[in-house]
């Protein structure tokens, strides 16, 4: 029989429901509401980017989704399940936004203890730690105690870390902070290799360009609330406006394009904004009471 906690093609790995979370003071009285009825679906083998400024309740929903705190209302599900199933911890990886390893220890032994806290096989697991120490490019420094390592080695071997169970769903929270752009350029490759395999990946990145450049979807926060959500390349398109493509038009075709192009012709589509334009403007939006749609204020409830 097939696994429940597998979800099949098409159907949602992560699911929210008008999640909401408040915080509160000493006393039990609303302090801040942090996620605002927050309603998403992240559908398998797809990479889903989770984007917003600093406080706009990124890391709130990947604590709910990963059973680390509770909702003050609403639902959470991954895999169709309870975060807190041990079915689905086992089927997921985390990477978070600081990577907290154990100093004293080298990157094999890191690895095989994380590894041990998933019971993997003694034999299936010193294949997968050295599988994923290549993968991370630190078979020159998989001896070497983890005290020595730099902020971009202690990333690489955060991200195996994430990977030693070999996940369904995989959620990291900034990949590729302090990496240098190869390092960087080198984490997006293994994203897009995971989605090939499958897997589905949860990403909240600073770095527009890097969401831009893999995510098939995203969803936009401010204040706790979902101001946008959609396809990559959907919400980027500017549909009041048309680009006409040439390959080396003469002077005579540049003169006379709004007419007819002739046989110079390549391809007439919407540009793209980019997507640092299109966060900035969102954002600016939400933060002047402007979001289309939208007249929610986060805040604590009445």
């Amino acid at each position: 029989m097939p696994d429940p906690a597998v979800p099949s093609a098409g159907e949602p790995v992560l699911r929210t429901v008008g999640l909401t979370k408040v915080y509160t003071d000493f006393w039990g009285r609303p302090r801040v509401t942090a996620l605002d009825r927050l309603d998403l679906e992240v559908r398998r083998g797809e990479v889903f980017g989770l984007l917003g400024p600093n406080g706009s309740g990124k890391t709130t929903t990947i604590k709910l989704l990963l059973g680390l705190i509770k909702p003050t209302r609403g639902d959470a599900f991954v895999f169709g399940r309870d975060p807190d199933d041990a079915s689905v911890k086992q089927r997921l990886g985390y990477l978070p936004e600081e990577t907290y390893l154990y100093r004293f220890l080298d990157a094999e032994e890191t690895l095989r203890f994380f590894g041990g806290l998933f019971r993997i096989p003694g034999d299936v697991l010193r294949k997968r730690i050295d599988e994923l120490i290549e993968l991370v490019g630190l078979g020159h420094a998989r001896k070497r105690r983890l005290g020595e390592y730099s902020k971009g080695m202690a990333r690489r071997l955060g991200l195996a870390q994430a990977l030693i169970n070999d996940p369904d769903l995989v959620v990291l929270d900034e990949p590729t902070s302090g990496l240098d752009p190869l390092g960087s350029a080198e984490v997006k490759d293994l994203i897009v290799r995971l989605k090939a395999q499958g897997k589905t990946i949860l990403l909240c990145s600073h770095l527009l360009a890097d969401v831009e450049d893999v995510c098939d979807r995203l969803a936009i926060l401010y204040q706790g609330v979902l101001r946008e959500s959609g396809r990559v390349e959907e919400l980027l398109t500017a549909e009041e406006r048309i680009s006409v493509e040439l390959k080396s038009p003469s002077a005579e075709v540049l003169a006379a394009v709004r007419a007819a192009a002739g046989p110079s012709l390549v391809g007439v589509s919407h540009p793209r904004e980019r997507l640092e334009a299109h966060f900035r403007r969102i954002i600016s939006a939400a933060a002047s009471g402007a979001s289309a749609g939208d007249d929610r204020r986060a805040g604590p409830p009445t």
